[in-house]
């Protein structure tokens, strides 16, 4: 599932084929609506919840109540059941809508700045998830973000200023990607206990005071 802002989803997966992945709108928040869709997405698919091996959640970067949402939706259900539970980047999942060996993933973090990464092909992290303004961003990406370069941007509805590319504009809905990716993390032997996934906030919640230097 991914609640990090206001256009959400919910997937289902069965190996790496996406069963059926359900597009949220949730302007007020998912709390009230969460559950709900998730019974019956697996009641539609005759899928009882004892069934899932499973449970992924984006965990961020997004907004603050939207993450700790899904998160603790997850942890939830996969104690209930005793089941492993997986938190996925969406700047990892954006990856998956790339096709060149390195991707660039960025995301809109308001206030001028971006969220931004970098992974490869098997969607592994090149370089860290950060926040900061584009322009610096792109310094610490040195040649790679040139014109022509081997680089691909995977923009969540954040536009690339003209000269770099190629682009490729991802859907708003991650739940499949984000699905298929924990698939792989529970194959490699990589799910988690529910009591350890946690949210990835990259910029700290506006709430924490600052640490006087």
């Amino acid at each position: 599932m991914d609640t990090t802002c206001e256009h959400g989803s919910l997937a289902l997966v069965e190996e790496d084929r996406v069963v059926e992945e359900v597009t949220l709108h949730a302007p007020d928040g998912f709390g009230e609506v969460l559950f709900g869709e998730i019974e019956a997405l697996l009641t539609r698919h005759g899928v009882p919840l004892g069934e899932i091996d499973a449970f992924a959640s984006a965990s961020g970067p997004g907004t603050f109540t939207g993450v700790r949402m899904g998160l603790t939706a997850v942890k939830g259900l996969a104690e209930a059941i005793g089941r492993q539970a997986i938190g996925v980047s969406n700047l990892q999942a954006l990856a998956a809508f790339g096709t060149r060996p390195l991707r660039a993933t960025v995301l809109d973090a308001r206030r001028g700045e971006v969220y931004g990464a970098v992974y490869d092909a098997a969607l592994r992290p090149v370089c860290d998830e950060v926040v900061m303004k584009f322009p610096a961003w792109l310094e610490t990406l040195g040649p790679w973000s040139l014109p022509k370069g081997d680089l691909e941007f995977i923009t969540g509805e954040y536009a690339i200023p003209d000269g770099f590319g190629p682009v490729t504009n991802a859907p708003r809905v991650l739940a499949g990607a984000i699905g298929r990716i924990a698939m792989q993390r529970v194959r490699d032997g990589l799910g988690q206990n529910p009591a350890e996934i946690d949210a990835n906030y990259v910029r700290r919640p506006d709430a924490q005071p600052m640490r006087q230097e």
